[in-house]
């Protein structure tokens, strides 16, 4: 810990904006992480099948409750569509979409933040390397004394490769989070829209 805090000192003032974006870009993973993985637990095969079976059952209004066990995405598209199923075709895919269009930006919300914290703490970091080859440079031209020179030449130079190396590394961070997570909610997505598809088409071809 000693070791961080000296190389945190030797990069001030850029150094600390850097582990405030870095605080930052933590939280925003994490809360990610907790809020998809908690509410788009569900096994969207199983849930779909249990579905089918009580739609053509013609127990709709109980299929209905099922979706009301709990206030997760899926269930809520799925019970949009259930009960419009006496209105049409046209009446259950505009409150499927509808209700899509809720959930979706939620599901998205932050994602792209990460991306930009990686180019954000990359300019820093640069910011930092350039105030240090600055402090360096001054000691090469004003100073005499040598060992005086040395030492602001090694400290600027030191300043600079640690912001250098942080702000990097907080990029990678970033970067690899919004990999992820993106991906994570990319296949969300892409479940929720399938779940709609399928009840569309139960639901449309259950009359014949």
């Amino acid at each position: 810990m000693q070791e961080i805090w000296h190389a945190l000192v030797k990069g001030a003032p850029f150094s600390f904006i850097n582990i405030g974006v870095l605080a930052l870009a933590l939280a925003i993973i994490a809360e990610r992480f907790f809020f998809i993985l908690t509410k788009y637990k569900v096994n969207a095969t199983e849930f779909m099948a249990q579905i089918r079976k009580l739609v053509q059952a013609g127990n709709v209004d109980r299929a209905i409750k099922l979706c009301e066990a709990a206030p997760l995405p899926l269930l809520q598209v799925i019970k949009s569509g259930l009960t419009q199923t006496n209105r049409g075709e046209e009446a259950i895919l505009a409150s499927m979409e509808e209700k899509m269009n809720e959930i979706v930006p939620n599901l998205e919300k932050r994602i792209p933040a990460l991306w930009t914290l990686a180019n954000i703490a990359t300019l820093i970091g640069l910011l930092g390397t350039i105030k240090g080859l600055i402090t360096a440079f001054e000691a090469v031209g004003t100073l005499t004394d040598p060992g005086e020179r040395t030492r602001m030449l090694s400290e600027g130079i030191a300043e600079a490769m640690w912001n250098t190396f942080l702000g990097l590394l907080i990029a990678v961070i970033c970067m690899t989070a919004h990999l992820v997570i993106h991906g994570m909610a990319k296949k969300q997505k892409h479940e929720l829209e399938k779940a709609a598809m399928k009840l569309e088409n139960l639901l449309t071809l259950r009359p014949r």
